[in-house]
């Protein structure tokens, strides 16, 4: 059993689970997608291992299934930037193209538009599409650098969870915590000051805002630390958030 070492006895053992599940090097799973969904990946897999054939698979309609699936199932979304990454791979060896990566960039810049409006009609979307667009940003790159691109929309959707109505929910203090901890070493890289901007809000927020619960107040203070460290925890951190206790 993982718990805090606080006088409130909270725990923030669910938050290393999916950090351990995210960084995870098992193959993604498709099974539970439907079936029809399921047929179109694997024949776009497929037909793109080919290189001597000419690919028949509309690569706009995979991205836009990709994308779809992401903003409605939260555990698809933590895997899809690695099948997105596998179909760009792909593409690139079957014939130097990008039609899918260019697809799957258009397709994400209208939801990035639409973000606001996704949030008000449904925090699980919102929730899925950050969590999507973090994990594109972790697998897809250039040269082996993340995408210049996708930069400053990352940081605008984690900026948008900094805001106090955001901080007020778990939910998304959870998304936007566990994203830093995934990609915020390379997001601080690519640009210190708007990273320095964020932490500003969620310096403020965790010593400012009141009616924040005791969860997001300590998934703050840890995010926090984390940043302080170098982004990872020193010894003695990592016992007084993560000690395990026996009952």
């Amino acid at each position: 059993m993982y718990n805090v070492i606080t006088a409130s006895n909270l725990t923030l053992g669910n938050i290393t689970c999916k950090k351990k599940m995210e960084n995870s090097k098992e193959d993604y799973k498709i099974q539970s997608l439907d079936l029809e969904t399921q047929k179109l990946l694997k024949t776009a897999l497929k037909a793109l291992s080919l290189p001597s054939e000419p690919s028949t698979v509309d690569l706009e309609k995979v991205s836009n299934v990709i994308v779809d699936q992401s903003l409605k199932d939260q555990v698809f979304s933590k895997e899809a930037g690695r099948i997105c990454y596998t179909i760009v791979q792909a593409e690139a060896k079957h014939n130097n193209g990008n039609v899918f990566r260019r697809n799957l960039l258009n397709r994400l810049q209208l939801e990035f538009v639409a973000r606001e409006d996704t949030r008000l009609r449904s925090l699980q979307e919102w929730v899925c599409f950050v969590t999507f667009i973090c994990n594109v940003f972790d697998y897809l790159k250039v040269n082996n650098m993340p995408m210049v691109a996708l930069v400053h929309p990352v940081f605008d959707c984690l900026l948008r969870l900094a805001q106090p109505d955001s901080l007020n929910n778990e939910e998304e203090v959870d998304c936007l915590v566990l994203q830093l901890h995934r990609i915020g070493d390379q997001l601080e890289k690519m640009d210190g000051q708007k990273m320095d901007e964020l932490f500003y809000l969620l310096r403020d927020g965790f010593l400012l805002q009141e009616g924040l619960s005791s969860m997001a107040r300590l998934l703050l203070l840890e995010i926090l630390e984390f940043r302080a460290g170098g982004w990872m925890l020193s010894d003695t951190a990592q016992k007084y958030y993560y000690s395990e206790v026996t009952d």
